[in-house]
């Protein structure tokens, strides 16, 4: 063998080494993680490894410029924001542990710029859209009016209610209650309401065991029939397109518009962070408690006691006042301004440019 060969040979050797490096590298990030939240992670990195491998970019090489413009590269291809800073989050992870592996000397990703990503504006279903999905759900089968009680009437997520087992039904305290296995493999009990308690005894029947909801073949229910479930009965209740997330968003909402305490929603929703929590509340866009009425009732009121004071030409906070007038010419209270009065206060028309 020539000297040629034998250096040919040494840089295969060392390359398919390396690999493997990376390869051990990714699987003991991996090892930490299960279900769908695995399978994103893994698809995350595979795009990368991907990306570097057509850069001839070693992975376990890589420098912060290398990461920057991968991030640039995603922005090229024009993904959401939120998709470009999910796998960023999962390469930065990646690094993170290969550098606490003793891997790398240190995380060419900590610094990389991330995209600004705003909360979603996505919402969840009203008080009176929840009622008439659930109205239709009871009106196709007990498998759907199921599906959509856990869904609505106990926030699960869609998964968590398609793992749901006749077993695992149980009675606590004097309440009927559902284990449930939860994101990121967390165990969970929650209390059924007599509504869902007695939907989900319809769609059971006599059996002792096996999933609680299951296709029309009997098979467990899926994510894929799921999603098709619930698109299909929110099209019957003429509410336009939902999906499950809706009905979880949807519980939430509800909730914290009913005066339930902030950290009693986050421990019902089981959100690792009261953050979360509150970007439903912001989702809620409940114009009646907008800041807007209360301004123009005060604002019309303070203009309304300078114009009688000087007797002169008012301005136009005035005229607000002027025409906030009940039927028989009396002044409206503050609670009628505020209220559903505020409605007879004549405004001029805006017209955005």
């Amino acid at each position: 063998m020539t000297h040629h060969e034998i250096t040919r040979s040494m840089e295969l050797v060392n390359k398919h080494q390396r690999a493997n490096q990376v390869e051990v590298a990714a699987a003991a990030f991996l090892a930490r993680y299960g279900g769908r939240t695995l399978d994103a992670y893994r698809q995350d990195l595979r795009g990368y490894f991907t990306w570097a491998e057509s850069m001839g970019l070693d992975v376990l090489t890589a420098t912060r410029p290398h990461v920057e413009l991968y991030r640039h590269h995603l922005e090229l291809r024009g993904l959401a924001p939120s998709t470009i800073d999910r796998r960023l989050s999962t390469v930065c992870g990646f690094y993170r542990f290969a550098h606490i592996d003793g891997r790398i000397p240190s995380n060419p990703a900590q610094y990389v710029r991330r995209p600004r990503v705003h909360p979603s504006e996505g919402r969840g279903l009203d008080r009176e859209e929840m009622g008439r999905f659930l109205f239709t759900a009871e009106r196709i089968d007990h498998d759907h009016a199921a599906l959509a009680v856990l869904l609505g009437l106990n926030g699960l997520r869609v998964t968590e209610a398609c793992e749901t087992n006749v077993e695992d039904l149980g009675l606590e305290r004097g309440h009927r209650t559902l284990r449930i296995m939860g994101k990121g493999s967390k165990p969970a009990v929650i209390p059924l309401v007599p509504r869902t308690a007695r939907t989900i005894d319809l769609a059971v029947g006599e059996r002792t065991d096996g999933p609680i909801l299951r296709r029309r073949d009997g098979a467990r229910l899926d994510r894929r029939t799921a999603h098709r479930w619930v698109r299909s009965t929110a099209k019957r209740a003429g509410i336009g397109k939902v999906h499950p997330h809706m009905l979880r968003a949807g519980f939430i909402m509800a909730a914290l518009e009913a005066g339930v305490p902030l950290g009693d929603v986050q421990l019902a929703a089981r959100h690792s962070d009261p953050r979360t929590t509150t970007i439903y509340d912001r989702r809620r866009a409940n114009f009646d408690r907008h800041d807007a009425y209360v301004v123009v009732a005060f604002i019309a009121g303070s203009g309304g006691r300078v114009a009688s004071n000087r007797r002169s030409v008012a301005p136009r906070s005035t005229f607000l006042l002027a025409d906030a007038v009940d039927g028989d010419g009396s002044p409206l209270s503050d609670r009628d301004r505020c209220g559903g009065a505020t409605a007879r206060i004549a405004v001029e028309p805006e017209i955005e440019s």
